[in-house]
């Protein structure tokens, strides 16, 4: 394994280990739109079987690109999710939910940085391509790396959607649209209950 694969699948290894005793899955937003969910205060069970194999592309957290990497698709049951993720997130996520506009951190951050996936820690924006599109939600107008993201047709409500995933866990995290700014024109329209924010030091 070469040294870039070694950094990522312990940066990985670590996230995950945080997430499993609570330290890195805190709630960051309210006002979704759920069901009420049962409180769950145990640490999440190990993971339900290995992903398949996969090729994305790795990021520091600094921002730095590591490029390619091999990581294991996280495949956990619906009980583990309940268990891993908060209650506004696990509806988003796994259940291909939306927040309520404005209910969350939404508006392009202070400093740069980079968002991650709330699930599974995979690089997905940059916060240097995120604009004010107005409607309350985190809007991008690339990802990072087209491959670290996966689009589906939605058909839910009586209209057709671009739906967009993470592709390192499969967690639903919004909507692509084409009434984005240039240079793309896209406007990735994500929920910020399905994101992390690395703030990039130094």
């Amino acid at each position: 394994m070469s040294r870039t694969n070694d950094i990522v699948a312990m940066e990985r290894r670590r996230f995950l280990g945080a997430a499993l005793t609570g330290g890195a899955l805190a709630a960051v937003g309210g006002g979704v739109l759920i069901p009420r969910l049962s409180a769950r205060s145990a640490p999440a069970a190990p993971v339900a079987a290995n992903g398949t194999d996969l090729l994305l592309e790795c990021f520091a957290d600094d921002g730095h690109r590591l490029g390619p990497c091999h990581v294991r698709k996280l495949v956990l049951t619906d009980a583990q999710w309940r268990e891993r993720l908060p209650e506004a997130s696990y509806y988003v996520m796994r259940r291909n939910g939306t927040e309520r506009a404005f209910s969350g951190p939404h508006e392009r951050p202070p400093v740069p940085g980079l968002f991650r996936c709330l699930a599974c820690d995979t690089a997905l924006y940059d916060a240097a391509t995120e604009f004010d599109s107005g409607t309350g939600w985190p809007s991008f107008w690339q990802p990072i790396a087209k491959q670290n993201i996966i689009e589906s047709t939605d058909r839910m409500f009586g209209w057709t959607r671009t739906a967009i995933s993470c592709a390192g866990c499969d967690s639903h995290l919004g909507h692509v649209f084409t009434d984005g700014p240039e240079p793309t024109g896209l406007r990735y329209c994500m929920n910020s209950v399905a994101l992390r924010f690395v703030p990039r030091i130094g």
